[in-house]
């Protein structure tokens, strides 16, 4: 019988890929904390709505405004080294709000701007982090690779996290952040553990020698249809995800009259199904085509958002929630394998970050649908917005799954360890 270790990070990964694995489970336990603490003290320092909201919008505003030069720099850079600086930085930012916390000159002001570069050191680190998997193990198993990644999501940003960094901050405003900085330093040296990473090998692709990586970056995805497709299927569903989910709180409360703990049941509810999906995933990956689970997953989240639009059933809502949490993880790990797959080394910082920008700009035109819908026709006409726009984009793209899960490997996607 396998050990825990074994079960969790099979031997056949490396050592490499257990130092990159704990380094983001402990990241992401930092990112859980300060995900409850960071409102929380936004709200202590103001009533205004606008200013609450301002706080999610810093998380959002970096991607849209340097990710697209984030995935430039790690397609440049030894990655690994750019991780851990891009780390070392948001430790330092925090370790700024901690201080103007202890002399008691913080403002509201302070902690928008500790937000922003918070956020802006979190792009470049995600960015050059999210291409580390496929320089570590094999193509075979980017997908086991990446359920582990998304397992320490779930538990540390998910379910750990938010509980202690409130538990935390009614200790003391200073004391989540105070861990966040200890688990972020963690965090940086984990990931040093790591054998050190070969700079991407020199781009090939471009047309000529004068050409600029970001706009090389978009030319090899505007010609590579499979690759382009799938960019193009995340964002228009997570505009149709946003929609609803802004006026998440208040379809909750007022619609199915569950109140605020309900509310934050759901939220529970969606990361327990996640670690579920999470965890079948390599069952589901050698007995079921990545096709028919890419089919099924967009298929349930068509059905999802009918169903929420429908019900007025608060034990229906945590069905509904946990499934989704499920499948939404299982997309997530094979989006995320498929594309690894298909694009090579060198351009891997560059598409992931156009993949997050179309992930935080759909996310941003959602919210803002949303918020306009529900204001004009009511608090389910998002889930109908979202499920008639859903189904179409999934009868358009039905086909073109086929082909993007039956691509080829791209040259250059190897990975580089040693068998």
């Amino acid at each position: 019988m396998p050990s825990l270790g074994e079960l969790i990070a099979p031997r056949r990964l490396g050592s490499d890929f257990r130092w990159l694995m704990a380094s983001s489970w402990t990241s992401n336990i930092g990112d859980g904390i300060a995900l409850s603490a960071a409102p929380l003290l936004i709200a202590s320092l103001t009533s205004s709505p606008l200013l609450v909201s301002a706080g999610a919008m810093m998380q959002f505003l970096p991607w849209l405004l340097f990710g697209l030069l984030a995935g430039s720099i790690a397609d440049h850079q030894d990655r690994r080294r750019l991780v851990m600086i891009a780390d070392g930085s948001r430790a330092v930012i925090v370790l700024g709000l901690v201080v103007f916390l202890a002399t008691g000159q913080v403002t509201v002001w302070v902690v928008l701007a500790t937000a922003f570069l918070y956020g802006t050191a979190e792009v470049f680190a995600d960015t050059a982090g999210s291409t580390l998997l496929p320089m570590l193990v094999k193509p075979a198993d980017l997908g086991v690779g990446n359920a582990r990644l998304q397992t320490g999501f779930l538990v540390g940003n998910q379910l750990a996290g938010p509980p202690l960094g409130a538990f935390l901050f009614a200790i003391g405003s200073l004391w989540p952040f105070l861990v966040q900085i200890l688990c972020v330093s963690l965090a940086v040296i984990l990931i040093s553990r790591i054998a050190r990473t070969p700079v991407p090998p020199k781009d090939t692709l471009a047309e000529g020698a004068k050409a600029h990586p970001i706009r090389e970056g978009l030319r090899w995805l505007r010609h590579n249809p499979p690759v382009r497709t799938l960019v193009i299927i995340i964002f228009v569903f997570n505009v149709t995800w946003a929609a609803p989910w802004s006026i998440l709180v208040l379809y909750a409360t007022e619609h199915l009259h569950m109140g605020p703990v309900g509310f934050g049941a759901l939220m529970t509810a969606s990361a327990l199904g996640g670690l579920v999906g999470t965890a079948s995933f390599g069952w589901l990956e050698r007995h079921v085509s990545f096709a028919t689970l890419m089919r099924t997953c967009l298929s349930l989240e068509v059905l999802m958002h009918l169903s929420f639009a429908l019900t007025t059933s608060g034990i229906v809502a945590f069905a509904i929630m946990f499934g989704f949490g499920a499948y939404a993880f299982i997309w997530g790990t094979i989006s995320t394998t498929v594309r690894q797959r298909l694009v090579p080394i060198q351009l891997q910082g560059r598409i992931a970050s156009v993949n997050m920008v179309g992930v935080f700009g759909g996310l941003v035109i959602g919210q803002l649908l949303g918020g306009l819908i529900a204001q004009a026709w009511g608090l389910t006409a998002p889930w109908w917005f979202a499920f008639a726009g859903s189904a179409i984009t999934l009868l358009l793209v039905w086909r073109s799954i086929s082909h993007i899960a039956a691509a080829p490997p791209a040259i250059g996607s190897e990975s580089s360890r040693e068998p």
